[in-house]
Parts: C-alpha cells; sequence; structure tokens
C-alpha cells in the first residue's frame, strides 16, 4: 500500500476504533456543537467520574478532543473536539431557533462578533447580549471587525435578561458568562477573551475561532 494512503487508512481505523464504544460515541454527539465542562458531561450522560475520565483519554490521545482551562473560574477546564478530527464520520444533528443569541460577560467583544458572523452565514436571526454589560463595544472589537470586512452594528451592550425569548438558542461565547449561567446556555464555545491582551492578533484571533464554530453549526440551524 502506498505508504500516505496506509497512514489515511490507519488514521481512520484508529478513530473509528475509539467511537467504537457507546459512552465514547455519546461523549463526541455531546460536543458535537459545544464544549462542555467533564463535570457538565459527567451529569448529562450519567457517566461517573472515572468511568468520563477514562474514556476522555481515550478520544484525546487519538486527537478527536482537546481540553481547554477555563477563561473564568481557572480550576476547571472545557473539552471540546478537535476541528476537522472526525471529518466525515460526524453525525448530522439539526436544531430549530426563532433567534439565535450569543453572550459573553461585557457585550462588548465577542458576542457582537459572533453574531455578525452568523448574519453572513444563516438566515435565522442573531442577536447578542451580556451578564455584565460593558458601557459600549470594545473599540478594539470594532477594528477588528473591520479589517475583516465584518458588518458589525454599533449597538449598546445590553443584559441577557432585557434580551433574552422563548425560542432562543443561546449560545455562551465566554467561560465567564457560561458559569454563571449554568444551564440556561444552549451551546458553549469556549473562546479566550480577547480584551485579555488587547493585541490586533488576539482579536483576529478570536474572530477566526468563532468564524469556524460558526461555519460548522449554521447548516444545521433552520427557523423554528
Amino acid at each position: 500500500m502506498i505508504p500516505e494512503l496506509e497512514a489515511r487508512v490507519l488514521r481512520r481505523a484508529a478513530v473509528h476504533a475509539a467511537l467504537s464504544d457507546p459512552a465514547r460515541l455519546a461523549i463526541v454527539d455531546a460536543l458535537m456543537f459545544s464544549d462542555a465542562s467533564p463535570s457538565r458531561l459527567s451529569s448529562l450522560l450519567g457517566m461517573p467520574s472515572n468511568l468520563l475520565a477514562h474514556h476522555l483519554k481515550v478520544l484525546q490521545v487519538q486527537g478527536i478532543i482537546c481540553r481547554l482551562p477555563s477563561g473564568g473560574d481557572r480550576r476547571r477546564t472545557y473539552v471540546r473536539l478537535v476541528p476537522g478530527s472526525l471529518r466525515g464520520l460526524a453525525p448530522r444533528i439539526d436544531r430549530s431557533a426563532r433567534r439565535v443569541l450569543f453572550v459573553c460577560t461585557a457585550n462588548s467583544a465577542r458576542s457582537h462578533l459572533a453574531a455578525a458572523l452568523w448574519s453572513l452565514a444563516n438566515p435565522v436571526p442573531a442577536a447578542s447580549a451580556g451578564t455584565h454589560p460593558a458601557a459600549r463595544i470594545d473599540p478594539a472589537a470594532i477594528a477588528a471587525a473591520a479589517r475583516h470586512a465584518l458588518p458589525l452594528p454599533r449597538l449598546r451592550p445590553r443584559r441577557i435578561d432585557h434580551v433574552r425569548a422563548d425560542g432562543d438558542l443561546v449560545i455562551t461565547v465566554c467561560d465567564n458568562a457560561h458559569e454563571e449561567l449554568g444551564g440556561l446556555a444552549d451551546l458553549h464555545w469556549s473562546v479566550p477573551d480577547p480584551a485579555g491582551t488587547g493585541t490586533d492578533a488576539a482579536f483576529d484571533s478570536a474572530i477566526a475561532k468563532l468564524s469556524q464554530r460558526v461555519d460548522e453549526l449554521a447548516p444545521h440551524v433552520t427557523a423554528a
């Protein structure tokens, strides 16, 4: 067998082997569009923490998942699927929503950028909100949107309880907001706060991460 082809076949076989256990497949399904802490996975799947740790290790060794330190509670980690690791293997999961609501703490950068990216990818309306809104959108977020030719409405940051409505698909894009809201969020994307460093590179990276997640989810969401 041609070496390159053999390597691809072996890689696919390893991934299939890792997913052959129903518990690991359930973990992957749970992480398809949302990052989650191990404790959340344990609760969601009704799986003891020691057994979950074993399955997560198997998936991590095969490069299917990775762990991210929380940007909120530093003692917490989030598990997410490695982009592209299941290309061609992922189950189709469809959602319906009247609106997609992106939430971060200040509603000054990530949530606004995510809503703007969503509006380019899917006709379901998008909005954004914060748990503790800032006074204005971060000027660095506005500059980053301009660099990427991303239309960013100049909306004043708003509290989630003033924005959220029935039928919203709530997606947290901030670990602090996710941890504060508890089970209110439908999905979670663990995206580091670019305002932490304030550099152009940090904001460009946030847009890239959000764009990837939007592109992954958008084909699976239809209007309610």
